[in-house]
């Protein structure tokens, strides 16, 4: 899908320390992306940005956050899990390559990320 917010490598990563099946993961990251997509404004104006390039925003959210997309998605336990593992991964991934690694694990601590794809895609539609 174009505009997805998650690296393959980072979802490889993600996919072997979850507790769900590794094809399954695409699929759940395609479903969380097709959520947030169209709720892409209403996260830039309350929530922070702690980056973004031409193809994703992240958005630090309140703990817990989470869990209320899982609900929205239908996602179990594991499933949610994994889904927000990737997100955190995605973040921790760019803070490695920006040299913003300590200030993102901090933010960690206390507010999960949200990673949206802003692609030409962002609301979930498959391109053409």
């Amino acid at each position: 899908m174009v505009g997805d917010p998650i690296e393959g490598q980072v979802l490889v990563l993600t996919a072997a320390k979850a507790s769900v099946p590794p094809e399954r993961l695409p699929t759940l990251v395609d479903r969380a992306q097709a959520l947030l997509g169209p709720s892409h404004e209403r996260y830039r104006r309350e929530y922070e940005r702690c980056y973004a390039d031409e193809n994703l925003e992240v958005f630090l959210v309140e703990w817990g956050h989470w869990d209320e997309l899982g609900d929205d998605l239908d996602l179990n336990g594991r499933e949610r899990s994994a889904v927000r593992r990737a997100h955190e991964e995605q973040l921790l991934r760019i803070g490695r390559r920006t040299g913003q690694e300590a200030a993102f694990e901090s933010a960690l601590e206390i507010r999960e990320p949200v990673c949206i794809g802003t692609g030409d895609d962002r609301d979930g539609r498959t391109g053409n």
